[in-house]
């Protein structure tokens, strides 16, 4: 046998002659039961090069579609920061100096002057420009490559929380075509994920029924152990991080956290922004990695709970069904029962009729009558059997009245 095929081909002697078999295996013991022969052969594993190929392919394609992802983000945040960041530059140092301005000359200015400081201080906050501080918040851009990365990530997770977006116009074109193609990769890539995931939880059933566990028991402690983790992992934890970075409450963690995975995106709370906080690096590019993966968690939750609604779903709806026909049977009884009654008395009438001309073994046949006991209704043997006495009953019947 080839080493790398997975065919067995075997011969023994018997009693009465050879006997040979052929069979193929794929990573399972191949048997045969051979009683009486004087060679018999050994149980033996034959391996199978297929499924480790498969595998190997499916991994190549997970880690390559991993790689191509995440490059795909890194490309995105270099074009958006070349595109973004000397614009922004210089709408921080227009804020400044309109800040400047306006605390040089605040004793004089009119009504009309006022409102138009206060419309371009809206704008600038709009823009995520925050006039507060001194002049060297002007060099803490809002387009490094952390901050950059993260707006990337929400931009193909479609969250879209607003506060951050590009304002010059290569950078809303690139924004567009971005959006293009990377709105797809995204789904892809959750997919994948997904699916991974779901094999953790159908490792974990598998281990469970090697110990003798039942099914339901298996199914509820998988669902139960998918939740929880997923909780812990992509809420609990993570809003905890974010009171002691952001500096909100733990509900208001949770809320955050929750909005953003679910793609609401309100943009109330985002993570980076609070004027007079100290970030450490990439804290954004970290966020936007957490973000990534929870979003193909809750897509698993969501989906698991369409399946539990629309089971529920059915099972009020075949319960309705049958309680309908539980107070319909009984009218729906009596009315058959009195049509059955009056079927059965008028065709025992004709079958008395037709007692007297001698035609009740065939004629009773035609009309297909349930309720007789002397004929079963679409028996054709009778049928033949009854056919020829009747007809020389006529004859006898008609030589009679032409000789009386």
């Amino acid at each position: 046998m080839d080493a790398f095929d997975s065919s067995l081909s075997l011969s023994a002697q018997g009693p009465r002659g050879n006997w040979s078999w052929e069979g193929s295996s794929c990573l399972e013991e191949t048997s045969q039961e051979c009683e009486g022969f004087t060679n018999c052969h050994l149980s033996l594993p034959i391996p199978c090069p297929v499924l480790p190929k498969a595998m190997c392919s499916g991994k190549l394609q997970t880690g390559l579609l991993v790689a191509g992802y995440f490059v795909y983000l890194l490309v995105g945040a270099a074009v958006f920061q070349a595109l973004e960041r000397t614009a922004e530059k210089q709408e921080k140092i227009a804020a400044a100096q309109m800040k400047e301005n306006f605390l040089q000359n605040f004793t004089h200015l009119t009504v009309a002057e006022m409102e138009q400081f206060m419309k371009n201080l809206t704008e600038a906050i709009q823009n995520g420009v925050y006039p507060v501080g001194n002049e060297s918040q002007i060099e803490d851009s809002n387009w490094d490559f952390s901050n950059s990365f993260f707006f990337a990530g929400t931009v193909v997770s479609t969250i879209g929380y607003g506060t951050l977006r590009p304002k010059t116009a290569g950078g809303q074109i690139f924004c567009v075509f971005f959006a293009l193609f990377g709105i797809p990769l995204n789904i892809v890539f959750l997919h994948r994920v997904g699916k991974m995931l779901s094999l953790l939880c159908k490792k974990l059933g598998k281990f469970l029924y090697e110990k003798g566990m039942r099914k339901k028991k298996i199914k509820f402690l998988t669902l139960l152990f998918f939740l929880a983790t997923g909780i812990l992992v992509f809420l609990c934890l993570p809003s905890l991080f974010f009171q002691i970075t952001e500096g909100w409450s733990y509900s208001e963690g949770i809320y955050f956290a929750f909005i953003t995975l679910s793609t609401i995106g309100f943009g109330d709370y985002v993570v980076g922004k609070q004027p007079g906080r100290n970030y450490f690096s990439y804290y954004r590019t970290l966020v936007a990695i957490w973000i990534l993966f929870g979003l193909a968690w809750i897509a698993l939750l969501f989906n698991l709970l369409t399946t539990v609604l629309e089971d529920t779903e059915k099972i009020i709806v075949k319960d309705l069904h049958q309680i309908g026909k539980v107070r319909m049977c009984p009218s729906r009884q009596g009315t058959e029962g009195l049509n059955n009654s009056s079927r059965a008395r008028g065709c025992r009438k004709r079958e008395s009729g037709m007692a007297v001309m001698g035609l009740s073994s065939f004629r009773h046949q035609e009309l297909n009558c349930p309720f007789s006991c002397r004929c079963q209704p679409g028996n054709r043997e009778n049928t033949s059997t009854s056919i020829k006495p009747i007809k020389a009953l006529r004859r006898n019947s008609a030589l009679k009245l032409v000789m009386g």
